[in-house]
């Protein structure tokens, strides 16, 4: 199974939806970084299950702790260790489940490749697999912003027939998108939203969303030609994030329908360097940054497993009512928006790395 990820900044993430603790194993990442579990709790509070009536309610502090990789609160250049303990774990709720492949779900696909699968919750393919993503990714986040000044801000921009409008991604802040449960920061459209949600966890079913992100200050050249070009590790990134169906970076699929003399973005010369008047190719030509805003939309399929019942077929063929038991979010996309900003922060770090191993060769 492949929980691993990135080239020069490497990570092995481990652990079940009801096991003991889920984690991350992070190698390579730079001495001399100031690290501790203060810097790297916020986003684990940001994606932790309980935190509003709109996600599961499965309670979880999502307590993070260090045990490796750091001496003094700085990080020693050694592989850093970060573990989570599950708490709030019910594998009860699960015993129908052990017998009948969940519509749409894991269920049946990991029990065909593995011929065996955790018997409760969605094992490694449940959200609770992403804590290891955002405790690394927050610690990703941090060097690049320490090095570069990148910022990477997600919110969600659509819940299922709603969409919010567009954002300044200038100035879009962070304090602005957690202002609201839901991380949207379009007050005119936030409300119908939240009722849509609530009305749906009520009903015992869910709906999908939209999360988009802005990456800013990006330096030009980061990326690499062909197969690993920045445009393609941010899809493969976010597309390896549990229910994503879909991604698109900049004008995306709306762009197929312009002119090359609409899409194109001219260059103007910006600050002594140049720039782009638009940015319809969302900051990556190429698949190499450009240095203007990477920006990218990720869509999110509604939660698969619903309380209602469902006519399907248990593992034998024979036909079946299900009614899933459990806890389980009515839409991903509040708790999605740090686990996106997290992928992101992952790929950019190592695609630096890279690029800064190119610069130190070249000298030689």
């Amino acid at each position: 199974m492949s929980s691993n990820f990135g080239t020069l900044f490497r990570l092995s993430t481990f652990g079940e939806s009801h096991c003991k603790a889920v984690g991350v194993i992070i190698d390579g990442c730079p001495p001399g970084v100031r690290l501790t579990e203060e810097d790297i709790q916020p986003q684990l509070d940001r994606r932790r299950p309980g935190q509003s009536k709109l996600t599961t309610d499965r309670q979880e502090k999502d307590q993070v702790n260090i045990l490796s990789g750091t001496e003094n609160g700085l990080t020693l250049g050694s592989p850093i260790a970060l573990k989570v303990n599950n708490r709030d774990q019910r594998p009860g709720d699960y015993g129908d489940m052990q017998t009948i492949p969940r519509p749409s779900h894991a269920d049946y696909t990991y029990m065909a490749k593995y011929g065996i699968k955790a018997s409760s919750g969605g094992g490694r393919s449940s959200a609770r697999e992403t804590i290891g993503t955002v405790a690394s990714g927050a610690v990703a986040a941090k060097v690049i912003a320490e090095q570069y000044g990148i910022e990477i801000i997600a919110w969600v921009s659509a819940v299922g027939p709603f969409k919010a409008k567009t954002v300044n991604l200038d100035t879009i802040t962070r304090v602005e998108i957690d202002q609201t449960d839901l991380r949207c920061p379009d007050p005119d459209i936030f409300q119908k939203m939240h009722d849509h949600i609530l009305s749906l966890k009520e009903a015992g079913d869910s709906t999908g969303g939209v999360v988009s992100c802005v990456i800013r200050n990006v330096p030009p050249g980061l990326g690499e030609p062909v197969y690993e070009k920045l445009e393609a590790k941010l899809a493969q990134a976010m597309l390896a994030i549990p229910a994503t169906k879909g991604f698109e970076i900049g004008s995306g699929f709306a762009g197929t329908v312009m002119k090359g003399s609409e899409h194109n973005d001219p260059f103007v010369k910006r600050d002594g360097a140049l720039g782009t008047k638009t940015n319809n190719s969302g900051g990556i030509q190429g698949g190499i940054s450009n240095g203007e805003h990477i920006h990218f939309r990720v869509a999110f399929k509604p939660p698969a497993t619903i309380s209602q019942a469902q006519q399907t077929v248990n593992y034998k063929g024979d036909p079946v009512t299900l009614e899933a038991k459990g806890r389980h979010d009515p839409c991903v996309v509040p708790r999605a928006v740090p686990i996106v900003e997290s992928m992101a922060a992952l790929v950019l770090v190592d695609m630096a790395m890279r690029q800064e191993a190119r610069h130190a060769l070249n000298q030689v």
